[in-house]
């Protein structure tokens, strides 16, 4: 049995959870999360406590059935609370700035590069050299992040770029280290 799998999802006060089929949908106070989830799995909501049940045990079950209840846990959890990532900006005239609710990035190139905020997702620039991007989607809210460290990623020789807080960039020694 999947050790992740078999843990219940606790419900916090305010967040409801509506199983239809193999259709959750998750409503706090932060707002609304549905997915389709496989049928190999099922939901069953007793006593503010959601337990995932397999169907089978069959390997691609066994699979789903821990990668169900995580993606249960990261709703619930996104609607109640919502996650963020901070990121990092390095780098002599590296800086970004809030435009609305867009994001303009210097970064070094010859222009100026613009990041939009999809729906759901909302950037806040508490300092010129860090950006924090949040949402109740995990998921979407570690894509964004990736993209704009993309715009940008650290370089091994000076360490210049976007990067997460708290990424460790291993160095290199260059031309002269030798």
């Amino acid at each position: 049995m999947s050790r992740i799998g078999k843990m219940p999802v606790d419900m916090p006060s305010g967040v409801d959870v509506k199983v239809d089929g193999s259709q959750v949908t998750v409503k706090g106070s932060k707002g609304e999360l549905s997915r389709q989830f496989n049928d190999r799995v099922s939901f069953s909501v007793e006593d503010g406590v959601i337990t995932v049940v397999r169907e089978d045990d069959t390997r691609e079950s066994r699979a789903l059935h821990g990668l169900s209840r995580a993606l249960l846990a990261n709703m619930v959890h996104g609607v109640s609370e919502g996650f963020t990532k901070v990121l990092e900006i390095q780098g002599v005239g590296y800086r970004a700035t809030l435009k609305g609710s867009d994001i303009e990035l210097l970064v070094g190139f010859s222009h100026s590069v613009d990041v939009k905020a999809p729906k759901g997702i909302t950037f806040e620039v508490p300092e010129p050299t860090r950006i924090v991007v949040s949402g109740i989607d995990k998921e979407q809210v570690g894509q964004v992040a990736a993209d704009i460290r993309k715009v940008r990623p650290p370089e091994p020789y000076k360490g210049k770029g976007i990067r997460y807080a708290g990424e460790y960039v291993r160095r290199k020694a260059g031309k002269a280290g030798k």
